[in-house]
């Protein structure tokens, strides 16, 4: 009996000490699996054989990946998607504004597009002072400067497009006549500018229906916008700089005191310009040269690389404090030198050698926020924007930014057509002898920028939007993936700061930075704003990779926008191909 007894009790053990291996072999196997689900993270990166189109709305993102899976090259996405988001975003973009884009051929080479518009012939600086303006105004007919996004199109189709020019206008031209549900972010943006609609009667009739900004879920139609599409579908940039919706912006200026010309709009010309590179941890990094500000994101990236920022956590007050104190000094340069370079002589070779970002890195005190750096012209903080990312399944990117400035622009309508000019001249300074001065013919000093880094097999087109947040972010997602090695997805989620004015200690940060963190700042004499855990204010943002070796590409979109990145869909209903792979 003992010795059955001691039996069983052997059998149960066993079976006990079963029972405990395949639990501990299931928790092994599960533990990539709970790494995952433990990261801080929140979206996974969108990867696909085929394209990949992110921007800020997802039905912008949805009529990209559609031209693609037409066989639309990633320009043609790209326009497709910017048109859209005319229609689904209209107080952060329009054909009102201008645009600018970075395109990278599969191949490697790498073209930059200025399609930002110049200052009326017949706007001078001492029209302004003589009317008693001190100071650029920043709403305004006087704001408005030749708006550069469609010619701009059309240089990118020209050179980079596959598809019929008109087929690219057919997704807005139907959210434009159909209607479209308005999304959260964008619900809230147009409710927070319906002050500045109701100052026009026109922006009133089209921007708010029944009198009051539409509601998240609320059908919104452009039929105005509509009809400017098609008219431009049609027959091109003609319609806007030469035809009907140009000579109603001249009429419509001239009936506000405005002194843009119909020769203004006829003379404009997109600049196709070679990108500045820089180098950072071993990535190629490629920003537009002046009159953008990309050149501050590369001088903030050259101070960053006399740090040890690899060997410390991204988290860590060291490291923020090195990246808040680089900020400083590039944008202290920024607001002195940077400006139209047909006017101004460009500084950017200057500010990028190594011994001047030698001695720039050498003011950064470890233990102390520096208050009073080189003064600069205070320029307005916010910017509206969309930013937008498209590679097609060759592995061309475009890396497109356009902007209308300010939330709804210039603030001025035009009758007929359903959008609003930009304001952009309102980042002219009317300070005698300053490189941003405002000119007849001169393009002012512009915020937005698109990305592109590479390394290896690996190339990023990636953007952040803004006003003069975008330098100082795109600095902190190239860190982000250069030092921290976050993924581009992680890399755009990543919390981030912020400074929106030029000298002080004061600076705007999201919640999610840990309190320890904070608070070793503040003793650092970092004056901290905190805003919420996805704070628009640090800007949304897009990005797309294509990995050369494997042909697999990649996508993200930030959680602070409405958007997402949406890969071209797979031909899986084409029989005869599905035949194909199958063999």
């Amino acid at each position: 009996m003992n010795f059955h007894y001691t039996s069983l009790a052997l059998d149960r053990m066993m079976i006990q000490m079963f029972r405990w291996f395949c639990y501990l072999s299931a928790l092994v196997s599960l533990m990539p699996a709970l790494r995952a689900q433990d990261r801080s993270q929140a979206r996974s990166m969108v990867i696909s054989e085929m394209g990949i189109v992110a921007t800020s709305q997802t039905l912008a993102s949805e009529a990209g990946a559609q031209i693609l899976a037409r066989g639309g090259s990633a320009a043609d996405a790209a326009i497709a998607a910017n048109a859209v988001l005319n229609v689904v975003e209209p107080m952060m973009n329009g054909i009102g504004g201008d645009l600018f884009a970075i395109y990278r051929q599969a191949g490697g080479a790498v073209a930059g597009l200025n399609s930002s518009g110049p200052s009326p012939a017949g706007l001078t600086r001492e029209k302004l002072l003589h009317d008693g303006l001190n100071t650029m105004p920043s709403s305004g007919i006087h704001s408005v400067t030749v708006p550069g996004c469609v010619a701009g199109w059309w240089q990118l189709h020209r050179k980079f497009g596959k598809l019929p020019w008109k087929d690219l206008f057919a997704p807005a031209i139907y959210y434009a006549s159909h209607g479209f549900p308005v999304t959260e972010i964008i619900a809230a943006e147009w409710r927070a500018a319906q002050d500045k609609l109701r100052d026009s009667e026109t922006a009133r009739a089209v921007f708010l229906p029944g009198g009051k900004p539409p509601e998240t879920g609320e059908l919104f139609r452009n039929p105005a916008l509509a009809k400017a599409l098609s008219l431009i579908a049609a027959t091109g940039p003609d319609a806007f700089y030469r035809g009907p919706i140009g000579q109603a912006i001249v009429s419509l200026s001239s009936q506000m005191g405005g002194t843009m010309a119909s020769t203004d709009l006829a003379s404009f010309q997109p600049e196709w310009v070679a990108p500045l590179h820089s180098t950072y941890r071993g990535w190629k990094i490629s920003e537009l040269p002046p009159n953008s500000q990309g050149v501050a994101t590369l001088e903030m990236l050259g101070i960053m690389r006399a740090f040890p920022l690899p060997q410390m956590l991204p988290e860590s007050p060291e490291a923020w404090h090195i990246k808040i104190e680089a900020q400083k000094l590039a944008y202290a340069d920024l607001a002195r030198y940077v400006a139209d370079p047909r006017f101004a002589p460009s500084p950017a070779a200057a500010l990028l050698q190594p011994a001047y970002l030698a001695a720039r890195a050498g003011l950064i005190a470890p233990s102390k926020a520096a208050c009073q750096t080189s003064p600069g012209q205070v320029l307005p903080a916010a910017g509206d924007t969309v930013y937008l990312a498209a590679i097609d399944s060759a592995g061309n990117i475009a890396s497109l930014i356009q902007s209308i400035y300010l939330a709804f622009g210039s603030g001025i309508v035009v009758p007929g057509y359903g959008f609003h000019l930009h304001n952009r001249g309102g980042l002219f300074t009317l300070e005698e002898g300053h490189p941003n001065v405002l000119a007849p013919g001169k393009r002012p000093f512009h915020t937005i920028i698109p990305g592109l880094m590479e390394k290896g097999d690996l190339a990023i087109g990636f953007g952040i939007m803004g006003g003069l947040n975008q330098a100082q972010a795109h600095a902190q997602f190239v860190s982000n993936i250069a030092d921290h090695g976050m993924n581009i997805q992680a890399a755009l989620e990543a919390p981030r700061f912020t400074k929106l004015d030029f000298g002080g200690c004061g600076l705007q940060m999201e919640a999610r930075v840990p309190a320890a963190t904070r608070e070793a700042l503040a003793e650092k004499g970092h004056q901290i704003a905190l805003r919420g855990d996805f704070s628009g204010t640090m800007g949304g943002g897009q990005a797309v990779m294509l990995n050369r070796a494997t042909r697999v590409k990649f996508g993200a979109s930030s959680p602070r926008k409405d958007g997402a990145a949406v890969p071209e869909p797979a031909r899986y209903f084409d029989s005869s191909r599905a035949a194909g792979l199958a063999k």
